[in-house]
């Protein structure tokens, strides 16, 4: 925000009882690609930096003050008369403030902050509009409100159920979002009736009141049409779980990561990969991975929470899990899990293990059927194994235990006592054989 740019204040319409998803959570806190829908919105308005973040809520308010913390104000409506009704109880949280408002849904997570901006611009161009809009051209303009507009410039807005055939014509579509300086919006709030079919206060309504008084109003019309698909059931978020994950797989690629069936790569939000990485298919990442340079994922992993280093191959059919550590040229195979541990450099554990709550030293190699027994039934404790050490395979190293560097643990061995740098340490029972 420069100097002269007039400060910003935005209202997210988060009322809706959303009946269609069947769910016990806020439909705008369903996740796509593991973040709520609601964050992806939030992560595009704090590009524009505003001074105020007011949310309308209704129906499961307490979920999103849980979520929203400090970082939004909630205004409650209810009764929910209406989309003009529910900026209306924005009004309190806005007393005082002098300077743009930008209207958005909470079920419409996809917009751009390039294209807010541009909404703000139009707003303060030398016509000086009342109100401006965000239009769009659907394929199929469905029960869409109609704006019907010249050269950018809005002669009317007209509710689907309120339109005529020729109105209902028209492709350019009402996205629900607004621009509007905050001293024309409570002054135009105040004057909507809801003389209309559903006996409703339509926030399109202040449009028609500007005009009437004589002011222009104008539109903006966003290109892709996917940025203002609002969601409001389980096949809806779906489709846009999908949408976001086909442009998320392009980019992966167009920034120099092999995907080898990437419709079969499922990415989080907040996924990181660097260049010459290889992704098998059928791998998901969960929240918080960072990959680097050159490393290879095999097929049918899951990986949540993890760092992995430059050169390192994991997988197939790995799970790695918040906490794990990959570093240079270390290696994990097949159904091995790994949780809050880190592997050194050049670490290795190929086969049917599970690692947690541990440091593998660099160039140590676990057997097949290692396990660490990290939990005791009441607390969690740490395995550290050196150096260089080997561990035979179907051992079970009981924490809190440390093996030394170089150390040797003989195969089926249950540790539970430190074994020092070069030992060879072998705790099973002596092999009985009784002829015949």
């Amino acid at each position: 925000m420069t100097a002269d740019t007039p400060p910003l204040a935005i209202v997210i319409l988060a009322a809706g009882k959303g009946t269609r998803m069947k769910s016990d959570l806020h439909k705008v806190l369903h996740p796509i690609a593991g973040r709520p829908m609601l964050e992806h919105l939030l992560a595009s308005t704090a590009e524009l930096a505003p001074e105020r973040q007011i949310v309308v809520a209704g129906h499961g308010r307490e979920q999103l003050e849980k979520v929203l913390g400090d970082r939004a104000a909630i205004a409650v409506q209810d009764p929910q008369l209406g989309t003009a009704h529910a900026v209306q109880q924005a009004e309190a949280a806005l007393a005082g403030f002098s300077g743009d408002v930008l209207i958005l849904y909470a079920d419409v997570p996809f917009v751009r902050g390039e294209t807010m901006r541009a909404m703000l611009d139009r707003l303060h161009a030398p016509d000086a509009p009342a109100v401006v809009v965000l239009g769009f051209e659907p394929d199929d303009a469905l029960q869409y409100g109609r704006v019907l507009a010249e050269h950018g410039r809005i002669a009317r807005m007209v509710e689907h159920k309120d339109a005529s055939d020729d109105e209902r014509a028209c492709r350019l579509c009402n996205s629900g979002l607004m621009a509007v300086r905050n001293d024309d919006l409570v002054a135009l709030l105040a004057r909507v009736g809801n003389a209309n079919a559903q006996g409703e206060y339509y926030l399109p309504d202040i449009v028609n009141i500007a005009l009437a008084d004589g002011r222009a109003c104008a539109v903006v019309t966003t290109s892709d049409a996917d940025e203002v698909a609002g969601i409001n059931s389980r096949a809806e978020l779906a489709a846009a779980e999908a949408l976001w994950q086909a442009r998320r797989r392009y980019r992966a690629m167009d920034e120099g990561a092999s995907l080898l069936a990437p419709e079969t790569v499922w990415f989080a939000w907040d996924t990181v990969l660097g260049r010459d990485v290889t992704i098998e298919p059928n791998v998901v990442f969960g929240p918080g991975v960072h990959i680097a340079d050159g490393a290879t994922i095999r097929a049918f992993c899951h990986i949540e929470g993890a760092k992995i280093a430059g050169g390192v191959e994991v997988g197939p059919f790995a799970r790695l899990r918040p906490g794990a550590v990959l570093e240079q040229g270390s290696k994990i195979g097949n159904f091995v899990e790994i949780k809050q541990a880190v592997m050194r450099a050049g670490a290795k554990a190929n086969h049917l293990t599970y690692i947690g709550d541990a440091d593998v030293g660099a160039g140590a190699n676990i057997g097949a059927g290692t396990i660490t027994c990290n939990y005791d039934g009441y607390f969690k404790h740490r395995t550290v194994i050196g150096e260089r050490a080997f561990i035979g395979s179907n051992s079970a190293l009981i924490a809190p235990v440390r093996i030394g560097a170089d150390a040797i643990v003989a195969a089926g061995s249950a540790v539970s006592r430190d074994v020092g740098d070069g030992e060879l340490r072998m705790v099973r029972a002596e092999q009985l054989v009784k002829p015949g």
